[in-house]
């Protein structure tokens, strides 16, 4: 079944084959690579004191709107790929509540990230590792299943 973008991110209803995915899959994660590289640039602005000049504090400031809309999108993005996935989940006969594991483990390991640093030690750097593995573990079981590799197993 042939669907435009917009109703293959709003909602989880229907089934596509993994093709479709795939162009899906691409698409969001382009826009989120995207994302990820400004904020990787306006990062280190972001956690600075907002007491020196007027330009730095624009600057100061820019960093943390672009923090709350980096985060807001990204949510977004899970939603969009929650929507995207439950869809070939069903397509492939199995239940589209698989399509939630994916973005909650994401969710879990990027906040995990953000925790430790500010926790003081009190994290387990090992925790974040394996939040990491786990995520990949799983990015790796989508792809093959819903990108139609496991059907060329023997």
């Amino acid at each position: 079944m042939r669907q435009s973008f917009s109703t293959l991110f709003r909602s989880d209803k229907g089934e596509i084959d993994a093709p479709t995915w795939w162009r899906g899959l691409l698409l969001l994660s382009g826009v989120f690579a995207v994302l990820t590289l400004g904020w990787i640039f306006i990062e280190p602005f972001a956690d600075k004191s907002l007491t020196t000049t007027l330009a730095s504090t624009m600057i100061v400031l820019i960093a943390n709107l672009y923090r709350l809309a980096y985060g807001f999108i990204c949510l977004l993005l899970l939603i969009s790929f929650y929507n995207l996935s439950a869809k070939r989940w069903r397509n492939l006969g199995r239940p589209a509540s698989f399509a939630g594991i994916l973005p909650i483990i994401g969710a879990i390991a990027a906040a995990l990230h953000w925790l430790e640093p500010r926790t003081g030690g009190e994290t387990p750097h090992l925790l974040v590792i394996a939040a990491d593995m786990l995520l990949f573990a799983v990015l790796i079981w989508n792809v093959i299943e819903l990108g139609g590799i496991a059907r060329f197993r023997a």
